[in-house]
């Protein structure tokens, strides 16, 4: 796994929202980009981190955060997602890796005794050239707006 680190350039990215627009890294050019990533849409750890930030985002945008949520799930699962919990930020659907390969937060996982390769819960601080700030690979999913914030 060879994942983004702080002074890493993030690599110019499109991918689709979860109502099919295009989104691209350079969108953000010149503008403070949280990327977060989460295993799967609907889930207990990632459903209480997308509501923490969700809950936080006058904040965050107070601050200048611009949220962008990744998963590989399906446009159709991300907007059941967003809209259930009515979230205020778009969520990737980036079922072909692209992004996911791009921060390279996809490798080796083990949940109760069994190996497997899967999305790390990751999330990046990107400033306005396109340079990762920070990576938050400890993420406490129920105060994860704060770890932001700390900077």
């Amino acid at each position: 796994m060879n994942t983004l680190k702080e002074g890493d350039k993030v690599p110019e990215f499109s991918s689709k929202d979860q109502d099919g627009n295009t989104i691209n890294l350079s969108d953000y050019r010149g503008k403070k980009l949280v990327v977060f990533f989460y295993p799967r849409a609907n889930t207990p750890g990632c459903t209480a981190e997308a509501c923490n930030l969700r809950d936080n985002y006058a904040e965050l945008q107070a601050q200048g955060y611009h949220i962008l949520g990744v998963s590989e799930d399906s446009e159709k699962k991300q907007t059941n997602f967003k809209n259930k919990y009515e979230f205020q930020f778009p969520l990737l659907a980036d079922e072909d890796h692209t992004v996911i390969d791009a921060f390279g937060v996809w490798g080796p996982k083990k949940f109760m005794g069994k190996s497997y390769d899967g999305l790390h819960r990751t999330t990046f601080i990107v400033n306005g050239e396109g340079v990762v700030e920070r990576v938050i690979s400890k993420v406490k999913t129920k105060d994860h707006a704060a770890q932001i914030l700390e900077a």
